[in-house]
């Protein structure tokens, strides 16, 4: 069943006008950065959404006037970085299957890895009135972007688990340590005694909690494991993590990746070292795109329903704005799609 936080139990306008001991219209007028608010009656308003973890309603986001028909989405990633992985452009494809057709627009903003630039960004969004909501991708640790929303008045949606309970919304599949069980089980079928873990950078929630399963796993099935941290999700990090995995005395006979497009350039970092895939390394991905089925030898991965997360998030903020609950279709869990790239060690 999708799991969706935060749709019911939330504080209302009026509590936060009455903590504050203020109107219902001031509060709006500091959420929506309208009209005349004397400084120490905006602070008050700004306290009260923070200690009750306000979020705008359909009703206040009403107060605005006029809807833009416009979802936002800001991504703290290079532009070279998306140009290569279809990671994200799949999950859009998700989130645009169900706005187009409520005629909602989607305005994407690339703003590098610089932290002050994203926040920039939600606060033009917000001042200059151009959007209806946010989604929020790549959920961080001590993830600051919940309590900016807030005070900025702007409805928003997490694809992921938040770092900490949070009334913020957000969206993930069911079961979410599926996959990565079934492939660590994989490899030990097969054979493998020696594995290594290639994962992303650890600020990022699902970093942290993708390795503790596969390091759960490992020690379950009795295998020897490194993890391996790169910076980014650049397949020149991932190239550089296989040589380092590859140069050990004891090599691992088995890498899994924190994506699909890490683990192509694995593949490829390994028979530029005069190996073969999978005779004598096997390769697992993740996220299940469609690229892993036309690389030789096709990829096996931990497949993920993109699609399904980039709709249930479109879906349940158009729900929130209306002011109705969510009904998103159900998200399939992560599972493993085994195909060429793993076999028997030596096979």
């Amino acid at each position: 069943m999708t799991a969706v936080r935060g749709s019911t139990g939330r504080p209302t306008i009026s509590d936060v006008a009455a903590l504050a001991g203020v109107s219902v219209s001031a509060v709006s007028k500091v959420v929506n950065n309208k009209g005349r608010i004397a400084e120490p009656t905006r602070r008050r308003v700004l306290d009260a959404v923070e200690k009750l973890q306000w979020s705008p309603s359909a009703a206040a986001v009403a107060l605005r006037g006029a809807r833009t028909r416009a979802i936002g989405m800001v991504s703290r990633r290079s532009p070279d970085l998306l140009s290569y992985d279809p990671h994200f452009g799949v999950l859009i494809s998700g989130i645009e299957r169900e706005l187009a057709p409520l005629d909602y627009g989607l305005l994407l903003h690339i703003v590098g890895e610089e932290e002050d630039a994203e926040r920039r960004a939600y606060r033009r969004l917000a001042e200059e009135r151009r959007v209806d909501g946010v989604i929020l991708t790549e959920s961080l640790v001590r993830d600051p972007r919940f309590d900016l929303l807030r005070r900025l008045g702007l409805p928003s949606v997490l694809i992921g688990m938040p770092w900490r309970d949070d009334p913020v919304a957000s969206v993930l599949a069911p079961d979410q340590e599926r996959g990565l069980v079934e492939a660590v089980r994989h490899l030990a079928s097969l054979g493998h005694r020696r594995v290594a873990y290639v994962c992303g950078p650890e600020d990022r929630v699902h970093t942290g909690f993708r390795r503790r399963i596969v390091e759960e796993q490992v020690r379950r099935h009795g295998l020897s494991a490194v993890v391996l941290t790169v910076p980014d999700f650049t397949t020149e990090g991932a190239a550089a993590a296989t040589d380092e995995a590859l140069s050990a005395a004891e090599r691992p006979t088995a890498i899994l990746f924190a994506n699909d497009m890490m683990a192509i350039a694995g593949i490829s970092a390994a028979r530029r070292r005069g190996l073969e895939v999978p005779r004598d390394l096997s390769v697992v991905g993740h996220d299940g795109l469609p690229l892993g089925a036309l690389v030789q030898p096709r990829l096996t991965t931990v497949g993920h329903d993109l699609v399904g997360l980039g709709r249930a998030a479109a879906l349940t903020l158009v729900a929130a704005l209306d002011g109705v609950p969510a009904d998103v279709p159900a998200i399939a869990p992560p599972g493993l799609v085994v195909r060429e790239s793993t076999a028997p060690p030596g096979a």
